[in-house]
Formats: C-alpha cells, sequence, structure tokens
C-alpha cells in the first residue's frame, strides 16, 4: 500500500475514527485502525466489537492494499504535523508502516489486516433520513439522564421509538436514571413508522452527537432488532442496541399536577447555583419553599453554613415546600430552550413535571428528596 493524503483531511477523520478504540485493551487487533486504500481513496475503519466507524476519505493512491495501525499513535502524530502537510502512508514489508512527512519520518509497528473483526450488520428493515440537527437535539436533551449505573443496563443509554401524539407520529427520544427523566419529540421522519423501539447505548449516543457536531446536513439512519447504523457525510458508525426492555416511562409521568409556576429560566438557574455553594457534595439538597409570587430558596448544611434567596415568580396555588438535587435542577434548566421555565407541583413528595412552556416538545420529569 502507498498513499498519499492532505494532513487537515486525515486528522479530521481519524478524530472521528480514533476515539472508538479503547485506550488499553486485551485483544492488540482492537488497538488498531483498519487502513484500505483503493482507488476512491483511503478507507479507515475502527471497532470496539460493539461500535464500528468508517469512513472514506480523498487520498492519492500510488498502490491499493491494507495494513492495521495503532490508532491513538497514528493520531497522535497527524496532530503534531504542521498545517498543510502532505502526509505519505507506506506499507514494508508484512509488518511496518513508513510515516513521511516534510522531514518527519515514523516506522510504525502493524498486525494483518485479516485479524480484523468485522461487525456484520446483517438486515436493516427500517431506514428513514432526518435533518442532523434534529437527531442532535434529540440527543443533546436526553443524554445528561442517561443511567450510569450498570446493574440497570437497560437504563444505560436513549430509548429511540415512535408515538402517534395528538394523531400525529412522532420520533421520541427518552432517557432516565430513576432520579429524573427527559422526554423529546421531533416529526417522525418518513420510514421510521413501525420501528422497534430501540435502545441505543451511551458509548454510541456519544460518538454519534461528536459526528452530528456541524448538525447542517441530513444522517441517514438505519434500524434492525439488535444493531443501529447512521451515516452522515463519508462517515457510517454502526452499533450494537442494548438487548434489553426500557421501562414503561408514561407511567412516572405525573398527570395531575395542579400547581403551576413560572419562573425566569435564567434567574431560577443562577439562584439554585448560587445557593447550593454551601450544599455538601453528597446531599447537594436545595429547598423551594413558593407562596403568593415568590419562592425562596434555601440550603442548610451542619458543616458549612446556610444560604438563602428570593425570586419572583408567577404561583397563585397554596403554599408547597420541597426538595430536589440542585445539579440536577441545573443541568434540566441548561436544556430549555425559552426564557422561561414552568413547574408544574403536586406534593412535597411526587414527582414534579418541568418544561419550556405548556405543551413544549421537550419534557422533564424530576423526583424531590427529602429536606
Amino acid at each position: 500500500m502507498k498513499v498519499t493524503v492532505e494532513r487537515s483531511t486525515l486528522l479530521k477523520s481519524l478524530g472521528h475514527v480514533h476515539r472508538v478504540v479503547e485506550r488499553r485493551n486485551t485483544i492488540p487487533i482492537l488497538s488498531n485502525l483498519l487502513l484500505s486504500a483503493a482507488e476512491n481513496g483511503l478507507r479507515l475503519k475502527a471497532t470496539d466489537l460493539d461500535i464500528e466507524v468508517v469512513e472514506t476519505i480523498p487520498a492519492e493512491v500510488a498502490e491499493p492494499g491494507a495494513t492495521t495501525v495503532p490508532a491513538h499513535t497514528l493520531y497522535d502524530i497527524v496532530r503534531k504535523l504542521p498545517d498543510g502537510a502532505q502526509v505519505s502512508l507506506e506499507t514494508t514489508g508484512d509488518t511496518g508502516l513508513v510515516l513521511r512527512s516534510g522531514r518527519s519520518r515514523f516506522q510504525l509497528q502493524t498486525l494483518p489486516e485479516s485479524d480484523f473483526p468485522d461487525i456484520t450488520a446483517g438486515e436493516m428493515a427500517h431506514r428513514f433520513v432526518l435533518p442532523a440537527g434534529e437527531l442532535k437535539r434529540l440527543i443533546d436533551k436526553t443524554q445528561f439522564a442517561i443511567s450510569t449505573e450498570e446493574t440497570r443496563y437497560y437504563l444505560n443509554g436513549i430509548y429511540l421509538h415512535t408515538v402517534d401524539v395528538d394523531g400525529r407520529p412522532v420520533l421520541r427520544a427518552v432517557a432516565t436514571d430513576g432520579h429524573r427523566l427527559a422526554r423529546v419529540d421531533t416529526a417522525a421522519p418518513q420510514g421510521s413508522a413501525g420501528m422497534p423501539g430501540v435502545i441505543v447505548p451511551r458509548k454510541a449516543v456519544a460518538e454519534i452527537q461528536k459526528l452530528l457536531e456541524d448538525g447542517e446536513s441530513e444522517v441517514a439512519v438505519e434500524l434492525s432488532g439488535s444493531k443501529i447504523r447512521v451515516a452522515t457525510g463519508n462517515v457510517v458508525l454502526t452499533s450494537k442496541l442494548i438487548d434489553g426492555t426500557f421501562p414503561d416511562y408514561q407511567r412516572v409521568i405525573p398527570g395531575g399536577n395542579d400547581k403551576r409556576l413560572t419562573v425566569d429560566r435564567g434567574d431560577f438557574a443562577a439562584s439554585v447555583d448560587r445557593v447550593s455553594t454551601i450544599s455538601s457534595e453528597r446531599g447537594r439538597a436545595v429547598k423551594l419553599s413558593m407562596a403568593d409570587g415568590r419562592m425562596t430558596l434555601s440550603v442548610t448544611n451542619p458543616d458549612s453554613g446556610s444560604a438563602t434567596e428570593e425570586i419572583e415568580v408567577d404561583y397563585e396555588a397554596s403554599p408547597l415546600d420541597i426538595g430536589f438535587n440542585a445539579r440536577y435542577l441545573m443541568d434540566i434548566a441548561a436544556q430549555l430552550d425559552g426564557d422561561t421555565a414552568l413547574l408544574k407541583l403536586a406534593d412535597p413528595g411526587s414527582p414534579t413535571v418541568i418544561q419550556d412552556r405548556e405543551g413544549a416538545s421537550a419534557l422533564y420529569v424530576l423526583m424531590p428528596m427529602r429536606v
């Protein structure tokens, strides 16, 4: 194999694919990228056996061929080369690759390309296309609520499925860790009807999110019962899905919360942030006391003191005291798009619903804490 490629093009592609490769691997071949040079350019492929990312970039191919090289080493070398440099890659014998750029020369150890594993995707029964910005929004606004508790593995991802809302089909993303829940809708793209409900694992979610950074293009999504494939531009990501049943999240979204509070989102988040400075790292509890158009936020920590702050709100229901985890409140406030936050409350022991406004496409549920 002998190929020449522009440094910035190679670096951008390595940025997409090398992240999938774990830094520590018991299987040596999984530390490597598969490089394949053919007429149409240079193809880079990485996998951790659960996720596979493939990208093809333009290159001058003098001799077609394929080999595998250490992913993080190659990325670090190319990252440190000067802007505008040309990078030449040439295999030497069975076990080496020479990288040349300007006056730099690197000799890298390779492993046979025949050892590189292939995630066989099988038949993808459902395919649809949607704007990259919409898929990115579904991920951005739900990702923070993904559980990190490995024992409840079926919560370690985002649940993607289609539902009917008031007679129109929507594509819905849901994530929950048992303390908070995020649910976001977008218009269901053509071809998504009848798709299986799938749980996209946390690592795949993070990689897809990074691939959609510009949010301008379109993205093609293909699904089967066990895999998801996302294609945007020249990059194709294939991932296994979480094999489990996502809980019936509708049961935890309260419908009868009749105490409504509207507050300026920025003021509320800043106030929570200020008073929580006093809270203990473990508890992070902040108490909200609502009565007659005002909210008092208070934190008491036996080890470091107490803090209170009062802000104006639109609240006309009976007085209510309720406690929440301050970090969870700020996480949700950061996801809201509007200038205001609408809190629908019931009592100190029941979950609270938080939205920008009534009927917004994003809805959040937060469990209270004892304070």
